[in-house]
């Protein structure tokens, strides 16, 4: 069967050509197409499924992205280094902070400055990072929760998302979309008080954290739902690229906040969770929702440190200044260089081409892991049952801004 997307002309039944690779000739008897989506909240109108079916059972799913296009590479290409920062924004929009610590750390290590970063900013930096990393767990594990069935852990996670984004308002005055993390600094210091009211939030969350995981990953249900459904074995994994929950949750003990130490994350003492098959088999539905619960207590303890440090040996003083480290012009020597960092869903990279005479970069390519890790999804649902698919893509927790990016 060839590869290549053929396109099926019907003109008693519509009126214009709809891209599949099945053609009827090449189905089986039993076998029929179906086209399922977009009808998940975060991939309203950019997601298809073409999903082959003999019977309940699923033979073959194939993803055809939608128009959300992102352009970020080409308005990359258009602009200096110090005024991309919005558009990575854009990208994962649910992990905004995130992206932007992985990009302007890239800039920096492209400009020799990554190691005259005062230590405040870079505990700044980690702090509003793993607030985002929680604010998008949160919003991946009570839609999930929704998708299959469940309304209430979604009213929970929202509730306390809220309470992340009030704090990341606060600092930099925007909820979602923060250009709050620059090239050599911050676009402010943390407001008075913030440390405190953090911490507090921090302590409030424990314990619902314990709720969670009593109301959803240790529900009898939940458990029939995704145990030993959507199996990834590891060799799979690592062969589409899957990075984030998605590999760990197979088995690898791969983060790369680890492997590569980058900002202060080796002064921070975490523990990276892995998928072990305690509810089914390594690499199921049940494993990486269960990664990712952990991974929010993990964030909890990493923003506690964190927050100790910037009320002990770097705290606050009047003369700070967030951006005294700033680089007036942007103007590194010609090269290709490429960085990666941990976000919410996986490896984000960005890799630079510069040709050493402009502050616009030549070329830049963003690494996406939602990308990656949505191209697995033929294998992740062969065998499986149609009322099972749901529960499959839930389990990816990608954000479409970053796939057409």
């Amino acid at each position: 069967m060839s590869n290549k997307i053929q396109y099926e002309y019907r003109p008693e039944h519509m009126a214009v050509s709809v891209p599949t690779k099945y053609k009827p000739e090449n189905l089986r008897t039993e076998e029929m197409v179906l086209n399922i989506g977009p009808q998940h909240p975060s991939t309203h109108g950019v997601l298809r499924l073409e999903v082959v079916t003999d019977g309940e059972v699923i033979v073959d799913v194939v993803p055809h992205l939608g128009y959300l296009h992102r352009c970020f590479e080409k308005h990359a290409e258009a602009l200096p280094f110090n005024q991309i920062i919005p558009y990575v924004d854009r990208l994962d929009y649910v992990a905004a902070m995130n992206s932007e610590h992985a990009y302007v750390m890239g800039v920096e290590r492209m400009l020799g400055i990554e190691n005259d970063i005062p230590k405040r900013i870079e505990y700044i930096r980690v702090v509003t990072a793993e607030l985002n990393r929680l604010a998008s767990h949160f919003v991946a594990l009570g839609s999930y929760a929704m998708d299959i069935g469940a309304y209430t852990p979604f009213l929970w996670m929202m509730r306390d998302r809220e309470q992340i984004l009030r704090l990341l308002e606060w600092i930099c005055g925007a909820r979602m979309l923060y250009n709050y993390i620059w090239i050599g600094g911050l676009f402010y210091d943390l407001p008075v008080g913030f440390e405190e009211r953090c911490l507090e939030f921090i302590q409030y969350l424990k314990p619902k954290l314990d709720e969670l995981q009593q109301l959803v990953i240790d529900n009898k249900i939940f458990i029939q739902r995704t145990a030993n459904v959507g199996v990834l074995p590891l060799p799979v994994a690592i062969n589409y690229g899957c990075t984030g929950p998605m590999l760990r949750g197979s088995g690898l003990r791969y983060d790369l906040r680890k492997v590569d130490g980058y900002s202060v994350y080796p002064d921070i003492d975490f523990e990276v969770p892995i998928g072990e098959g305690k509810m089914g088999k390594t690499g199921d539905c049940w494993d990486r929702t269960w990664v990712r619960v952990v991974e929010c207590r993990e964030s909890v303890k990493i923003i506690e440190q964190s927050l100790q440090q910037l009320m002990g040996n770097y705290k606050r003083t009047s003369d700070f200044d967030p951006q005294a480290m700033v680089p007036k012009k942007i103007r590194p020597k010609a090269m290709d260089f490429y960085v990666r960092a941990e976000n919410p869903k996986g490896e984000l990279g960005f890799f630079f081409r510069t040709d050493g005479r402009s502050d616009i970069p030549v070329r830049c390519k963003a690494r996406a892991c939602s990308f990656n890790n949505l191209s697995a999804i033929g294998e992740l649902s062969k065998g499986a049952l149609i009322a099972d698919l749901v529960a499959i893509i839930g389990s990816i927790d990608m954000v479409m801004g970053e796939v057409d990016r």
